[in-house]
């Protein structure tokens, strides 16, 4: 049995979902005659439960961090202190800003600041670096405090209040939460943030678990600790310059997700034997049939294109002008192809761009930093890496960077932010040289 509440008008909505949330039945909510999605208050908290389940292991890894840095500060033979993070980082600032200035040719934006968000506002900070359509934004700010404070019942509410937006937001708020304890800086609206959290545990952390003497080992992980902070400020202050790179990476990653939240409503609209006959097709898990928001979720994280199309194509899907489905797929999402063919201009300008700011950021930082004590003691004490095993290490956007460096000198930073590469030009640094 279903109960079908009816608005006559949208501003009746709210005061019916909030209905349709106490009732522990299949509800139909009907607005201006158009039939919205089934709310099912069960399978929606289950939504909210699998959430926090999914970060689970880096929720603990924060608690487990914060517990350890608790017990060494009560520690009576830990008697070693490290420069608080705020006063290292401004500290630093200044000729860290005249060395990557020097090195790249380019005016570091006046004005620029630091901060130093506590944990739960770096989630929520987080969430501000998902660019959404400006429909969403305040459903992402919702949604990344509500996981910020952990709030499931805040959760299931906005699972119930947009789907499909939940659906298309809740994979970001997976990957970039789950990176906190191995984020130390963004860079935001010419703002600087540092984790706090982190930069000012980890230096403890790891001289404790050195054990006593501790004093003999302070000197090195101290001079780790300074390394990764000029790492990552250097990073950030590349970024600082890269405004414009930065607002054609956000316009075409809001029309990505524009196109993501066109699928997952497409897909909850879908009738339910259409969206069982697909599942089969696709052979995923099966769902039962009282919980069927939850396999249109299956079908959706399986068919958005970033998942779709990319693992089953691969990197050079980021290079065709045109992609083909299983007509199977089609017969039952005939709007799918259309998604697809929109969603290939976008994403190649993405992961070009994006490729681009990264390996630039990196390439600084890499040649700036290559002969700095203090970060040789960052890879050596807080990676257990050295220099010889990072320079090694491969990175698209940063052998491109160094190909066109190579090139073009000191003008190739000018060059690469005012004519980013195709992403042709990308994995080919030639055919961006020779244009």
């Amino acid at each position: 049995m279903a109960v079908i509440l009816y608005a006559p008008n949208p501003y009746h909505e709210p005061t019916l979902r909030d209905l349709a949330h106490g009732l522990d039945l299949p509800t139909i909510l009907v607005i201006n005659g158009t039939m919205h999605q089934i709310l099912i208050m069960a399978e929606i908290d289950e939504f909210a439960e699998a959430l926090i389940d999914q970060i689970k292991v880096e929720l603990e890894e924060e608690r487990e961090i914060d517990s350890l840095a608790s017990r060494i500060a009560e520690d009576p033979d830990f008697k070693e202190s490290f420069e608080p993070v705020e006063d290292a980082a401004k500290r630093l600032f200044d000729d860290l800003k005249t060395r990557v200035s020097e090195f790249t040719c380019l005016e570091i934006p006046t004005g620029l600041s630091i901060e130093f968000p506590e944990l739960a506002d770096l989630k929520i900070l987080k969430g501000k670096k998902v660019f959404t359509t400006r429909d969403s934004r305040g459903f992402v700010d919702r949604l990344f405090h509500a996981i910020s404070k952990e709030d499931k019942a805040g959760i299931s509410e906005l699972v119930g209040l947009d789907t499909a937006k939940f659906l298309t937001y809740s994979t970001y708020a997976k990957s970039y939460i789950s990176k906190i304890t191995t984020t130390y800086g963004d860079c935001l609206d010419q703002t600087i943030y540092l984790n706090r959290f982190i930069l000012s545990r980890y230096p403890q952390i790891i001289l404790y678990k050195q054990g006593a003497p501790y004093a003999a080992n302070f000197d090195r992980i101290n001079s780790g600790y300074m390394g990764a902070l000029k790492m990552t400020l250097l990073e950030e202050l590349v970024h600082s310059m890269q405004s414009g790179l930065a607002q054609q990476n956000k316009d075409a990653v809001v029309q990505i997700n524009r196109l993501n939240e066109e699928l997952a409503s497409v897909i909850l609209h879908m009738n339910d034997g259409d969206a069982a006959a697909l599942t089969d097709h696709l052979q995923l898990q099966a769902v039962p049939d009282d919980f069927p928001i939850a396999r249109r979720a299956n079908l959706f994280f399986m068919l958005n294109p970033d998942n779709f199309i990319m693992n089953s194509m691969g990197p050079q899907v980021l290079t065709f002008t045109h992609v083909e489905i299983d007509p199977k797929i089609s017969q039952y999402l005939p709007e799918l192809a259309g998604i697809y063919q929109q969603w290939l201009g976008p994403i190649q300008k993405h992961e070009s761009i994006f490729s681009v700011m990264e390996g630039m950021a990196e390439f600084c930082m890499h040649n700036i930093l290559l002969d700095d004590n203090d970060f040789g003691q960052y890879l050596s004490t807080f990676m257990g890496s050295d220099i010889s095993v990072y320079r090694m290490r491969k990175s698209m956007g940063r052998d491109f960077v160094s190909a066109v460096f190579k090139e073009k000198g000191k003008e190739a930073f000018v060059q690469l932010l005012d004519c980013p590469p195709t992403t042709r030009q990308l994995q080919d640094p030639k055919l961006y040289l020779e244009s």
